[in-house]
């Protein structure tokens, strides 16, 4: 999280004197600007929390002394020293999960299988979560590469962050034939960055938080999160989501990135029971909590939820905080027991659907 913080956004700054980086994204124009004051999320300029003023009193908060003080005095394992154990799943398998089922990829990219359609969740296959090749790498390759991937049906992102929303994995598709395009669905904003990177805008929808649009009996639904965004230094001019899935018979939730809040009490009375939610659980720290949730918080979320699962994400494939790589599924561990909400923990590669559950 520190070398996010400081470092990549000293080192994007030197960069944009010079170049204009099509990794960074599109900046917002007026045009851009006319359409998000629609919302009732984007205030002075800018998209906000719910607590409006959440990021402005982190950062006051936030000393960057000590944040370096620790970081090089850290001596917790953050990588670990061998490789995790993952499997290759059988897509031909995974394909036929009926009523649904998923991967997960490392970080919080998945594959879902739900309706006999192929959704893949904050794809990033990148070798680092950063725009520059020495910063932020992945500490295992993913276990299925892009090419591996099957027929994609859509691409959800949660929000623009580096770990989330990778330039390369967006040119991918960008590039494929025609009719092997997704359709991306993206909160208000970035959807310019897709346009910018080459995704027609007809095989985009932009989504505020509570919108919902039913493609093919699923119904894609923007939920809040109380988190942040930014590519550069220009920061929270696109909108940041959790998102909800539904059918007839069957819901998933997926944070993205969040702290703690109310809201998942609020999506949980709104749209629960979930049958799974994928929920973060890792690079959490201390001061930085308004935006990343620690695992006891991860727990009382799939409660707030009504989760009957949830899996845990955002660990497992990249180092951006300052604690033991895999502490967050040992505290998990201990944290889930005798709670309502089941914590399954595949995994990576491993095929999880009704018939394995």
């Amino acid at each position: 999280m520190l070398k996010y913080i400081f470092f990549s956004l000293l080192a994007l700054f030197l960069i944009a004197l010079f170049i204009q980086w099509p990794v960074l994204g599109k900046r917002m124009n007026a045009e851009d600007k006319n359409r998000y004051q629609k919302s009732k999320h984007f205030k002075d300029e800018f998209f906000v929390n719910k607590e409006a003023n959440l990021i402005k009193e982190m950062r006051a908060n936030m000393s960057t002394p000590k944040l370096l003080k620790r970081y090089w005095n850290n001596t917790n394992e953050t990588r670990p020293k061998e490789k995790i154990p993952q499997t290759k799943p059988n897509l031909k398998e995974f394909l036929s999960s009926n009523p649904y089922g998923f991967i997960w990829l490392g970080h919080s990219t998945l594959l879902i299988r739900l309706n006999n359609k192929t959704i893949l969740i904050d794809p990033v296959f990148s070798q680092t979560a950063s725009p520059l090749p020495f910063m932020v790498k992945r500490f295992q390759e993913a276990p299925l590469t892009l090419s591996e991937l099957p027929p994609i049906d859509f691409v959800v992102i949660s929000h623009d962050h580096y770990d989330h929303l990778d330039w390369k994995t967006i040119s991918f598709f960008k590039d494929l034939p025609s009719h092997k395009q997704p359709h991306f669905i993206v909160p208000l904003g970035v959807d310019r960055h897709l346009t910018y990177w080459g995704i027609e805008k007809s095989r985009i929808s932009a989504q505020d938080w509570w919108q919902g649009i039913n493609i093919e009996g699923i119904e894609f639904i923007s939920t809040p999160a109380q988190h942040f965004s930014g590519r550069s230094l220009t920061q929270n001019d696109t909108l940041w989501a959790s998102w909800v899935f539904k059918t007839l018979e069957h819901s998933f939730y997926f944070s993205g990135d969040s702290g703690y809040a109310d809201h998942f009490k609020e999506i949980g009375q709104k749209y629960g029971p979930f049958d799974l939610a994928f929920l973060e659980a890792g690079q959490y720290d201390e001061m930085w909590r308004e935006v990343h949730m620690h695992p006891e918080e991860t727990t009382q979320a799939a409660l707030d939820l009504k989760a009957k699962k949830f899996i845990p994400i955002h660990w497992g494939m990249f180092e951006l905080a300052l604690h033991r790589w895999d502490e967050p599924i040992e505290r998990l561990k201990v944290l889930s027991q005798g709670i309502e909400a089941k914590l399954i923990s595949p995994e990576l590669g491993q095929i999880i659907s009704t018939s394995s559950e």
